[in-house]
């Protein structure tokens, strides 16, 4: 049995398998550039976060229908339970897909399909955050915050991601005050390639509750200091970090030290279909490359749920603690 774990920095589009790619391609007559999936998994060798992008964003023209969105949520519930996760908040990207006439009732209530019966279906509670593209204009998120409002009662909070460099977190400071007015949690997408002012930035600007990456923030002390004292979470991706080429390999990954540090820091998948694993896979990545023992990843589990947005429910919260608490490595 794997290791109880909420899983916290999770961008569904990025759980689209090949062979799912290829299904909905046929089922909705979308034309794909390769022949097999085994050509499409070759396209998986991004030199850096921008030709990732390329291809995520290629890729999405295949997800057109409500039963398309359903399917991919439900393939993404299926893997990460049998991975230990017990709670997955989960991101979207709406206007990758408005730009290409697919109505946000149509993304919403595909996914809502799927998380609605998660829990039931397999034993994962879960959030919806829904995320601005940081390279398209502050009045674009604004006016998809606005297209949003009918699905609030599904929507947990707002996040940030897309191409880090060169967008600032303050180009959205209008839409994260629409936003927290409605009140909706904040994240955001700061420290990945980005220098870590945009971590201090999406912090004294945003107003973010959680840092998404945050990577960076080792080369400034005093930010860590503060996120030390602050108990802001990173929700870190270190498969992604070796695919994306933000560190060489795993083992040069700064987790360790950042534990050591006394960050709130938790492991999660990011776009597990492209960057090599899911949860669990990189759970046991960690520990394999970086030496992490058994109390080490129980700290990373029992973080992942302190950081989660569970105050509207603490007693499940308490429950899942306690999961951790009881597990028995090797049982």
């Amino acid at each position: 049995m794997p290791l109880p774990k909420a899983e916290l920095h999770l961008h569904i589009e990025g759980t689209l398998e090949p062979e799912l790619a290829f299904e909905l391609a046929a089922r909705n007559g979308v034309p794909l550039p390769y022949a097999t999936t085994d050509d499409l998994r070759e396209a998986y060798r991004f030199q850096d976060l921008q030709s990732f992008l390329n291809l995520y964003y290629e890729l999405m023209a295949v997800l057109r229908t409500e039963r398309d969105f359903e399917e991919l949520a439900d393939a993404y519930l299926a893997r990460a339970a049998a991975q230990g996760v017990r709670h997955a908040e989960i991101f979207f990207d709406p206007q990758a897909h408005l730009s290409r006439g697919v109505a946000m009732g149509t993304v919403v209530e595909g996914l809502w399909r799927a998380l609605g019966r998660s829990e039931e279906r397999h034993g994962v509670s879960t959030r919806l955050i829904l995320c601005f593209l940081r390279d398209e204009s502050a009045e674009s998120a604004l006016h998809t915050l606005r297209a949003a409002e009918p699905y609030l009662d599904r929507i947990t909070g707002v996040g940030l991601d897309s191409a880090e460099v060169g967008h600032p977190p303050a180009k959205f400071r209008e839409v994260y005050e629409a936003a927290a007015a409605l009140g909706l949690r904040r994240v955001a997408h700061a420290g990945e390639e980005g220098p870590p002012e945009y971590i201090t930035e999406a912090l004294d600007v945003l107003g973010i509750e959680r840092i998404d990456h945050g990577l960076r923030c080792v080369e400034d002390p005093a930010l860590v200091e503060r996120l030390v004292r602050d108990r802001v979470p990173l929700t870190l991706c270190p498969l992604s970090n070796v695919r994306l080429r933000t560190v060489d390999t795993l083992a040069d990954h700064p987790l360790p030290a950042m534990l050591e540090a006394g960050l709130l820091c938790t492991v999660n998948s990011d776009d597990p279909a492209y960057f090599g694993g899911y949860a669990g896979d990189n759970f046991d990545a960690v520990h394999e490359a970086l030496g992490l023992g058994q109390e080490r990843l129980r700290e990373l589990a029992r973080n992942s749920f302190l950081a989660a947005f569970l105050e509207d429910d603490e007693e499940r919260r308490k429950r899942y603690l306690a999961e951790v608490e009881a597990y028995e490595f090797g049982a």
